[in-house]
């Protein structure tokens, strides 16, 4: 018979023992690029440069050929990224500007990724481009993230501060160091932490304009190649990702994700798709996606089943063997039986995307529509693109490296332009007219039908009215320093 102490003894023994068989919660890590565009990375096609940390990934995992943005702008997917959730259902229907008078955030209301994954036990980190509210409850610290080091919105919005937490550590800031210091801080963390589970979520500030490269990655012997130093460096941070893993031992137990908020801006590719950042077409909101995780997830697989960012939430959630909230709708669905097998199959009917506060497009298998008029193929007009443009926020902070090879718009539209005008109702087959150039409604009216009805189902549940955020009509010329948005350079 057991005394007292033999019995608490062979408890706890017991209690370990069952611990120690319980499979280790995989680390998880996020890499959001910034106006990448679908056709910008050589395992999708671009030869103007080489991205062989990338290519390697994806070889190593699965590629996407139709991931899809909730919206061609930053903030809103940035948002659907980490709660699973459509932009309209999140209060991110636009961006947040502080030289703007834009100083709206994410609903307090919602469940971030960070958040679901701490009460996992996970430590979590966010270097980079945050954009979901710059001030007070809005803050990165505030939404489930132990730390955070980065810009608080786009690296073009006035002022460029480098955040450490809630404070102010870098102003005026040198931007062609940025993915330096970012990779930098990744490793630091992945180093720190590589004995229990992790959440690293990295959005990089590149290639959103102002396009820089550090000194090691910038190339003045071959002018007019900014863009592709830009994207060769950020390769080079995803290498340093791939190899500390490795290097640690943590490789099999790590969940990598990377792909784009929306499309490119000018200098950046489509690679064949329409439009570009800021409209429904195909190049505004079809982007590159690379999942990996030795022993979970296929290598050397190639789909083209529909996915999208929506999903990244839902996915991370069921790797970290949780559930996502069930007080609320999630959009998102979990990708991982998709992923485990090289002919994994779509868990979606259909996505959608929205433009502002609307709902804009279905995407369904090979068919897309329009259900509201996309518009121009560019974010600006003939008239402005034919100019020689300036960008009315101007680089903020420390001198850039190369300033005069910024895009521009005259020379460097980065998709597809012309074919059918734009106009409500528009069907494509995506399949066979990437480009999205030939109207195909008139003979498939059965497909236009189905494809309505599921739109104006979802579309039931969007706001009519979406609250309106009072904004500038001019570019403030903010003064950095502290999170404070209201000290004003004067000329």
């Amino acid at each position: 018979m057991l005394n007292r102490r033999a019995f608490l003894g062979a408890g706890l023994a017991a209690a370990s023992a069952a611990q120690a068989q319980q499979p280790r919660k995989p680390n998880i890590i996020a890499i959001l690029a910034d106006d990448l565009g679908y056709g910008d990375l050589s395992c999708y096609g671009n030869t103007r440069h080489k991205t062989p940390h990338l290519d390697r990934m994806a070889k190593e995992g699965v590629r996407f050929t139709d991931f899809y943005t909730p919206m061609p702008f930053c903030a809103p997917t940035r948002s659907s990224l980490l709660t699973g959730r459509y932009p309209f259902r999140t209060g991110m229907t636009g961006n947040p500007a502080p030289d703007a008078g834009l100083n709206f955030g994410m609903q307090t209301s919602e469940i971030t990724l960070a958040q679901a994954l701490k009460k996992q036990g996970y430590q979590t980190l966010a270097i980079g481009k945050w954009h979901l509210g710059h001030s007070g409850e809005f803050l990165p610290t505030r939404r489930g993230f132990d730390e955070y080091l980065g810009i608080l919105y786009s690296n073009d919005m006035r002022p460029v501060q480098l955040v450490h937490n809630e404070r102010v550590v870098e102003y005026p800031v040198a931007q062609s160091e940025l993915t330096r210091k970012y990779t930098a801080k990744a490793l630091e963390f992945i180093e720190a932490n590589r004995a229990r589970p992790f959440f690293l979520y990295l959005p990089h500030a590149m290639p959103h304009k102002p396009l820089a490269a550090s000194e090691d990655f910038y190339t003045p012997d071959t002018p007019g190649d900014l863009y592709s130093d830009v994207i060769r460096e950020l390769d080079w941070s995803v290498g340093q990702v791939l190899e500390k893993v490795k290097a640690l031992g943590i490789d099999n137990d790590t969940l990598i994700l990377f792909t784009s908020d929306n499309g490119p801006w000018y200098g950046g590719q489509t690679g064949g798709l329409r439009g570009m950042k800021g409209r429904s077409w195909d190049g505004g909101i079809r982007v590159p996606m690379i999942a990996r995780w030795p022993g979970r997830v296929a290598a050397d697989v190639v789909t083209k089943e529909l996915a999208g960012i929506i999903d990244i939430f839902p996915t991370a959630v069921a790797a970290a063997g949780a559930e996502v909230p069930k007080d609320r709708v999630i959009d998102g669905k979990n990708l991982l039986p998709m992923l485990a097998n090289a002919d994994g199959k779509s868990p979606h009917e259909a996505l959608f995307a929205m433009s502002g506060a609307q709902l804009a497009i279905v995407r369904s298998g090979k068919w897309k529509l329009h259900y509201r008029d996309p518009g121009r193929d560019g974010m600006l007009d003939n008239a402005q693109a034919t100019k020689d443009w300036v960008d009315p926020r101007g680089p903020d902070g420390v001198t850039l490296i190369a300033q005069t090879e910024q895009a521009r718009p005259a020379t460097e539209h980065p998709g597809v332009r012309g074919g059918v005008a734009g106009k409500a109702m528009l069907l494509f087959d995506v399949e066979a007219d990437p480009g999205e150039q030939r109207d195909v409604s008139d003979s498939h009216p059965d497909v236009v039908k189905r494809l309505k009805g599921l739109f104006e189902k979802l579309d039931g549940e969007v706001p009519r009215v979406a609250p309106g955020q009072p904004g500038s009509r001019r570019i403030l010329r903010l003064k950095g320093g502290a999170l404070r948005y209201d000290l004003e350079a004067k000329p």
